[in-house]
């Protein structure tokens, strides 16, 4: 099995890398972001690397789950692939030319139901069984969502997410994860990867919602199966920044009286460019933070004994909190208090 996850993320940054090249020139014709509402750049840049990021993993996935023989050709990983290639596709219309926001709700929520159907492992009890797939599918479906709201910056989707997938990686090798999302888990971060070196600040290409609506759902799949497995906590304390960011962001434009559907710019990460903190400044507190909460997520699949899952959701929650402060702050504050 460690051969699978490691021969798939040189695969996958590799043919990400490449379809970028050779599809950059359609996407800079068909796919150009202009500045809006809620956008951090300020000239137009072409838009769907995701494209590469998701062609890209499921490529190798494929190739080595059916060469090495691992079992992502069944039931959980068809509606796994078919529902990531259906929100590919509605993404990149989506880029192309905006689509109503109830037409996109309602086929993300088939995919995600889908997905989740077909998951392998159940949460909740056999008496409340009844109540995991839709509540299963809310969370997917918000979790899709805000993957898609949190790709405002430069890096920030690979901030975010390439140390939750080389954690998943390396605890499958490590023996501490199915075999399946393992292999999955590897090609996404070989995806991410390959397209981290043209979304570097200034990014010279954006991912678009053909990549963070699939991006969303992979990451919520291999998210529900290692809760699944056990892995509650560390499920929870993995994406914790994300989540936070994009939920109370959601909250207080609701209490506000806000359209929540429009662009705007008020996402924490957002927030800081305003007040005074550099796209790499953001993008680099953001990478380290989800490296910390992989480190407490390790802790309390080490050690699952309730005072240390109670601890480790204790830290993860306030090493979040202080980043979202510190976000919020204008900079001067910061060098003032340090004068």
């Amino acid at each position: 099995m460690t051969l699978a996850p490691l021969l798939a993320v040189p695969l996958a940054a590799a043919l990400s890398a490449g379809l970028i090249v050779l599809l950059k020139p359609l996407l800079q014709r068909y796919a150009l972001a202009r500045p809006n509402a809620r956008s951090s750049h300020k000239v137009p840049t072409p838009q769907g690397g995701g494209i590469a990021i998701v062609g890209a993993a499921l490529i190798a996935a494929a190739l080595l789950a059916a060469f090495l023989e691992i079992g992502l050709r069944g039931t959980e990983g068809t509606a796994l692939a078919l529902a990531v290639l259906v929100l590919a596709g509605v993404g990149a219309v989506d880029d192309i030319r905006p689509l109503p926001a109830s037409l996109r709700l309602v086929v993300q929520a088939g995919a995600v139901a889908a997905v989740v159907a077909t998951a392998q492992g159940r949460l909740l009890p056999e008496g409340l069984a009844w109540l995991e797939l839709p509540a299963a599918v809310v969370a997917g479906l918000w979790f899709v969502n805000l993957v898609n709201f949190m790709d405002g910056l430069d890096w920030m989707t690979v901030a975010e997410f390439v140390p939750l997938t080389a954690f998943l990686t390396g605890l499958g090798i490590l023996g501490g994860y199915a075999p399946e999302p393992t292999l999955v888990a590897g090609a996404l971060l070989g995806g991410l990867l390959g397209f981290a070196p043209f979304n570097r600040p200034v990014a010279r290409l954006f991912m678009g919602d053909v990549g963070s609506l699939p991006v969303g759902l992979i990451v919520a799949w291999l998210l529900y199966r290692l809760a699944a497995e056990g892995g509650l906590a560390a499920a929870l304390i993995l994406p914790l920044y994300p989540v936070a960011d994009a939920t109370l962001t959601l909250l207080w434009r609701l209490r506000r009286g806000e359209k929540v559907w429009q662009a705007h710019r008020s996402h924490f990460y957002q927030v800081a460019t305003v007040n005074g903190f550099s796209v790499m400044g953001v993008v680099t507190r953001v990478f380290a933070v989800q490296g910390a909460l992989a480190a407490l997520a390790l802790i309390t699949l080490l050690w699952p004994s309730w005072p240390v899952t109670l601890l480790g959701l204790v830290v993860a929650a306030g090493l979040v909190g202080w980043l979202l402060r510190l976000f919020a702050t204008p900079r001067r504050r910061h060098e003032g208090a340090r004068a």
